[in-house]
C-alpha cells in the first residue's frame, strides 16, 4: 500500500506508483488534510462544487482517482482512505473506497496523536502541511 497524498497529488503520485509496481501494488492511501485541496481537484475543478467540500478526503477525489486507475488498467488497486474518518464520512465514501483507515474518531477525551516524519538526517522531509516543531520538553536519548 502506497501512501500517495505526500506531495498533495493523489492521482499523479498513484498513477506512478501503478506505473512502477504494477500487480504488486495492492492499494493506495488517500489521507489528505482537511485543510488542503488535492492539486488534482485544483487542476480539474467540479463544476459548481464549493472549495470547502474538495478539502481532505472527499469523494470528488476518490471519484477520480477510482476513474484514472481505472484508465490506465489499474483496476486491481484499492483505494484507502484515512484522516478524520468518522460514520458520517464512511457512509459518503462507502460505494467508492475500498478500505477505510480509522483511529481518532473511536477515541475518547479529545486527544489524537500522529507520528509523523519530518526531518532526515536533519534535513526538512515532510508531507505537505507538516513540519518540524521543536518541543523543548524532548530530550535525547542515547
Amino acid at each position: 500500500v502506497a501512501l500517495t497524498d505526500y506531495a498533495n497529488d493523489v492521482v499523479t503520485t498513484s498513477l506512478a506508483c501503478a506505473e512502477a509496481l504494477g500487480e504488486r501494488l495492492w492499494g493506495v492511501r488517500v489521507d489528505t488534510s482537511a485543510s488542503l485541496v488535492d492539486e488534482y481537484l485544483q487542476r480539474n475543478p467540479p463544476v459548481g462544487v464549493d472549495e470547502a467540500e474538495l478539502r481532505g478526503v472527499n469523494r470528488h477525489l476518490c471519484e477520480a482517482l477510482r476513474r484514472e486507475l481505472d484508465a490506465v488498467g489499474a483496476s486491481h488497486v484499492k483505494i484507502v482512505a484515512s484522516g478524520g474518518m468518522n460514520p458520517e464520512k464512511i457512509g459518503k465514501l462507502r460505494d467508492v473506497v475500498d478500505v477505510f483507515g480509522v483511529g481518532s474518531s473511536l477515541l475518547q477525551g479529545g486527544i489524537d496523536y500522529t507520528a509523523d516524519i519530518v526531518q532526515v538526517n536533519g534535513e526538512p522531509q515532510s508531507k505537505i502541511g507538516r513540519q518540524y516543531n521543536p518541543n523543548p520538553r524532548l530530550k535525547r536519548v542515547e
